[in-house]
């Protein structure tokens, strides 16, 4: 006897709505400090005609396109499920993260590595004029993303599990962490070229600068396609869930456990299970809501739960081999 497949209700977006209000103040947070630092880079680096301080501008207005694509995320990921997107839009999150690790890897990190390559096959001397007001201008830079990024990493020790799924916040704080570090390697970079008279320094400044946003783009870039192709949840928690399903009386045996993200507090479980002999249908369905709320009870994030059900006694001498070549996947049917 096969029992029809039980879900969990989806999730309306308004339930997980208010763990955005902290993640989208950040993210304003370090889009406004971008796109001050941002006219203030550019002017500071024409002015003294610094490739590193140019460099850091591109960086600054990398990130202030970035954070618009997190905000569009933050809002677009809440729309609530349709016929076309029964699961919900949780993934758009990870979309968005993806193209603004295409926008740091490209107006950033492109851009700063252009800039070192030229300064340091020209080898031109410069003039420092200008020099003073652009140090000043990486000083203020360097204490707004400072500012930015204690912001970031507060509510990441407020917020239960940390960084955890949330792109928007994980991408705001390597932002902020590879902006501290740019600006100071770009006023190292000045620094030492206004005391040696040597531009190379700025020049490999700048190139460092490109290729730290290059890397961690990639690694921004990597962590989105995983989670947009569908990323199992963390191995913990699939354990759990295993446990407790394998710790019920009416279950003989698990035969496959499936888990798939579906957003930053959605989450998708899919089990097949081998039922004790001699259920009725009724009982069947009560077990089967049982489960689901012990299973929403041990993590609230799982609000898609399908349990593919089989009465062992009526599947007769069907073996476990012969049910998983027959079901591939959870809630296919056997010809």
């Amino acid at each position: 006897m096969r029992a029809p497949e039980t879900d969990g209700g989806a999730r309306t977006p308004e339930a997980g709505g208010g763990k955005d209000s902290g993640t989208r103040l950040t993210v304003f947070v370090a889009l406004g400090a971008n796109l001050l630092i941002a006219v203030a880079k550019a002017a500071g680096g024409v002015i003294a005609g610094s490739p590193a301080l140019l460099s850091e501008a591109a960086h600054s207005v990398a990130d202030s396109f970035n954070e618009v694509f997190l905000l569009a995320a933050l809002r677009r990921s809440r729309r609530p499920p349709d016929r076309r997107h029964p699961f919900g839009y949780g993934k758009e999150r990870f979309f968005w993260s993806l193209l603004a690790a295409v926008g740091i890897f490209v107006m950033g990190g492109c851009f700063s590595v252009f800039q070192g390559v030229e300064a340091l096959r020209s080898g031109a001397d410069e003039s420092h004029s200008g020099y003073i007001a652009g140090l000043a201008v990486l000083g203020v830079a360097f204490v707004a993303e400072a500012g930015s990024l204690l912001r970031a990493l507060h509510q990441v020790r407020g917020q239960p599990g940390g960084i955890g799924n949330d792109p928007a916040l994980r991408t705001v704080v390597a932002e902020d962490g590879t902006a501290v570090l740019g600006v100071a390697l770009a006023i190292a970079g000045m620094a030492l070229h206004m005391t040696t008279g040597q531009p190379v320094w700025e020049g490999s400044a700048s190139l460092a600068i490109g290729v730290l946003l290059v890397y961690v783009a990639y690694r921004l870039g990597k962590e989105a396609r995983d989670q947009l192709i569908g990323e199992a949840v963390d191995p913990e928690m699939r354990d759990r869930i295993r446990a407790l399903l394998d710790a019920q009386p009416e279950i003989d045996s698990v035969e496959a456990l499936l888990t798939m993200r579906l957003g930053t507090d959605s989450a998708l479980v899919a089990a097949r299970i081998d039922l004790a002999p001699g259920m009725e249908s009724e009982g069947i369905e009560l077990v089967c809501e049982r489960i689901k709320a012990s299973v929403a009870n041990i993590w609230p994030d799982a609000d898609q739960v399908f349990l593919d059900v089989t009465d062992a006694a009526a599947a007769g001498g069907r073996t476990s081999a012969d049910r998983t070549r027959g079901d591939r996947t959870p809630g296919s049917r056997t010809p």
